[in-house]
Order: C-alpha cells, then structure tokens, then sequence
C-alpha cells in the first residue's frame, strides 16, 4: 500500500468501551491519517429511546493531542460509573 493510501484510509489506533449496568454508552475510536488524528464517537441513549449519535468527528494535529482528549473522556465516563474497556 502506498503511503497516500495510507494517509487516505488511516491507521486505527485504538478503541475505548464504555460501558454501565452491561449496556452499551460510547465508543471512542482513535485513527491516525498521518498529518491528522481523528477521534470518532458513538453515543447509545441509555434507556434505548432515540437512535445511535455519532458527534464529532474530533480532529487533532497529532496522535498525543487525540490522546489526551480520549483519556478526559474516558476519566469522565468512569467518574460517571462506567466500566470503560479498551478493544
């Protein structure tokens, strides 16, 4: 593959899920496209009423910024009581 299509599709570099009483609440996915780092999110209302939110995407220059915006996010979600798991 060459480096452009690389770029183009991006390189997954990790996925965060939250979880709580067993249900599903988000899942935070981290891909590098080389000159950018995208966080994409899905939302699950708890108590199944509405669809799947995707907010975002969050774009950031590199991999740490994307990182560290990740980690907040998760610190939130276990403050909040859930179980968070990394996939």
């Amino acid at each position: 593959m060459s480096s452009a299509a690389a770029q183009a599709t991006g390189h997954q570099l990790f996925v965060r899920h939250a979880k709580k009483d067993g249900k599903s609440v988000a899942i935070l996915k981290a891909i590098d496209y080389g000159d950018s780092c995208v966080v994409e999110a899905e939302v699950f209302p708890l108590g199944g009423k509405g669809g799947t939110e995707y907010p975002g995407p969050y774009i950031f220059v590199d991999a740490f910024q994307a990182t560290a915006f990740v980690t907040e996010a998760v610190e939130s979600l276990i403050y909040l009581g859930c179980e968070v798991h990394a996939e």
